[in-house]
């Protein structure tokens, strides 16, 4: 039985294009960038951007006062800038989804909690289970989980497309995305699979980085991980989301971004639907730029 699941995965994963190198995605990044992104680089696609922000606390220090505090400035931005869109989510640890939920007040943000042992994801599949189930329970509307990445590098795909689809089922109708850490991944093939892999055993969205390794979401990263995006949607008629999270420390990181999801996926993808930005600090930077002042909202 584990055998012929085995070969159904491998099936699944020969029937997509892995035939390309790391020179070749770095080239056609290049000229993206050089091509395509100035003409991205303007005030309504900043404000665009300001509502796929994902705004993220994933502290040590993080506290139900300060989630809560975290939350209020999201109300209170509603509030504030009626004319620019709210962020389109608000992504805690799970033991702060209730926190969350008895506090937000505006309506379509999302509340997300990274689930399943996040950042390593190195725990039993029935840790990752319990903690999944109890975030739903307490208000998530989102899940982030992260993949298996050891797993995945051993070659055992079988047990990693298995956790997935387990958790999905967890989720049921929440969206869940699936973190690819692709900082761990190395090469343009390895994230390619990983995206296919994650898709085809159940993923919403598929997520570059939890944010706490290096390298994060790198623009070469989002490029594969875009045109994986693109072939699974030729092939199913299924669209998955994408979220590059960590390492997007500016306003360019964020056009950079939308400027390869313009031109990989089209503008289907351009909604904060199917286009997330997983960051803390790039709030405040789009805001600055959009309000044409420094200003530390958040």
């Amino acid at each position: 039985m584990k055998e012929q699941q085995n070969n159904k995965i491998e099936q699944a994963l020969s029937l997509y294009n892995y035939d390309m190198t790391d020179e070749q995605v770095r080239e056609a990044v290049k000229k993206i960038i050089a091509e395509k992104v100035p003409q991205n680089d303007t005030l309504e696609v900043k404000k665009f951007l300001m509502g796929s922000v994902e705004l993220t606390t994933l502290k040590t220090t993080d506290s139900e006062e300060s989630v809560m505090a975290f939350t209020e400035r999201v109300n209170a931005f509603d509030e504030q800038y009626p004319e620019l869109p709210h962020v389109a989510t608000i992504c805690v640890y799970p033991c702060f989804a209730k926190t969350v939920s008895e506090t937000l007040e505006v309506d379509g943000v999302e509340i997300a909690c990274v689930s399943g042992s996040f950042p390593s994801s190195q725990a039993l599949i029935e840790v990752k289970v319990a903690e999944t189930a109890l975030a739903v329970k307490d208000g998530a509307t989102e899940i982030d989980i992260v993949m298996s990445v050891g797993k995945f590098l051993s070659g055992d795909y079988e047990t990693v497309a298995d956790e997935i689809s387990e958790l999905k089922a967890v989720c049921g109708e929440k969206k869940m995305k699936v973190i690819l850490e692709t900082g761990c991944l190395k090469t343009a093939q390895n994230i390619k699979k990983a995206s296919i892999l994650s898709m085809y055993a159940g993923a919403d969205y598929i997520k570059t980085s939890t944010g706490k390794l290096e390298p994060a979401a790198t623009p070469e990263a989002a490029y594969v991980m875009c045109q994986a995006i693109k072939e699974y949607y030729e092939k199913t008629g299924i669209q998955i989301g994408f979220k590059p999270a960590g390492g997007l420390n500016s306003v360019m990181d964020a056009v950079i971004m939308y400027t390869i999801v313009k031109e990989v996926l089209g503008e289907q993808w351009l909604t904060n639907q199917w286009f997330r930005m997983g960051t803390s600090r790039l709030a405040n930077l789009l805001l600055s730029e959009v309000v044409g002042q420094e200003t530390k909202f958040f």
